[in-house]
């Protein structure tokens, strides 16, 4: 038996968690349907930087809970089932799900992005034996140790920080000459003693036994390789927008991400998308919360007059 709502959110990462909390408020009947533990790939994140109200950064595992928290007491409800396929029906859509469908009249999309993979011979051998895309979940186990941070961006930043805090050497590897994410992350890296930084460099082989053990590099303008040991390699080469659930429904952008207007409004009437699966997301926190309150917004005006977009 379907249930009825005037909003289903699709996801709850940070992103889907702040649409819930604003369309709430603004008086819908909210759902939000999720896999797992609500939060996303933020839930395992040490320290966000850039949130306004704190300054010293604040723990995604501290943050989304409260964000969830905030959403269900203004009556929000969650749905611990991921969503399998969505139609449309008439001029609502329906979602489905193993635990039932819901029939929604709008939907905000915050299925978020994945961690891209290296795609090299041993990735998927060791999974979860060295391989991994945790720094603050499996640091702790590898103290007085060595491991390999694939990748120059800020996650690859931050998780090579949060290492270094605990293992005797870490080493980040990145196909650039320089790194690309925030200044006060490169700072903090080149800073650090601990921290090795192999530029120009792309892991192609992850070895070992019954765990990781060495990392086989290849300097990307001369071709040689070589082994390095390490006992763990953590991958933050990049994200994949999660839109497989709504390819054919909404238009995806080169990058697979949903293409919105600056209120994240899709061109399907009553779909909106919010965080880092939509077009020209910023991939900050703070700017999947101001996505959620724009989807939010919209949302709330469509369903009072049913306009959308040039409609």
């Amino acid at each position: 038996m379907s249930q009825e709502v005037d909003v289903a959110i699709i996801g709850a990462g940070l992103a889907g968690l702040s649409a819930a909390l604003t369309v709430a408020r603004l008086g819908h009947s909210t759902l939000v349907m999720t896999d797992g533990v609500p939060g996303g790939e933020l839930i395992k994140i040490e320290k966000i930087d850039g949130v306004p109200g704190h300054a010293e950064g604040v723990p995604g595992y501290d943050l989304c809970p409260i964000t969830q928290e905030q959403a269900e007491e203004v009556g929000a409800t969650f749905m611990d089932s991921p969503a399998t396929g969505i139609v449309a029906d008439g001029d609502k859509w329906r979602v489905t799900s193993e635990e039932g469908d819901v029939l929604a009249r709008s939907l905000i999309i915050a299925t978020g992005t994945s961690m891209a993979k290296l795609g090299i011979p041993g990735e998927d051998r060791f999974e979860g034996k060295g391989v991994s895309e945790c720094a603050s979940c499996d640091a702790p186990l590898l103290r007085g140790k060595t491991a390999v941070v694939a990748g120059g961006g800020d996650s690859a930043m931050q998780e090579a920080l949060v290492l270094a805090d605990h293992l005797d050497k870490v080493i980040m590897v990145t196909p650039g000459d320089v790194l690309t994410g925030q200044a006060k992350y490169r700072d903090a890296i080149e800073e650090n003693p601990k921290i090795e930084i192999r530029y120009n460099a792309v892991p192609t082989e992850i070895l070992g036994e019954d765990s990781v053990s060495h990392i086989k590099l290849k300097e990307v303008a001369s071709g040689e390789e070589e082994d390095i040991e390490a006992d763990a390699i953590f991958v933050f080469i990049g994200l994949v927008p999660n839109t497989s659930l709504v390819a054919g429904l909404v238009t995806l952008d080169e990058t697979g991400r949903i293409e919105v207007d600056a209120s994240m409004r899709a061109a399907a009437k009553g779909i909106c998308a919010a965080g880092n699966v939509r077009q020209g997301s910023p991939h900050r926190a703070a700017g999947a919360m101001g996505d959620a309150a724009a989807a939010a917004v919209a949302i709330d005006r469509y369903l009072a007059t049913g306009t959308w977009r040039n409609s």
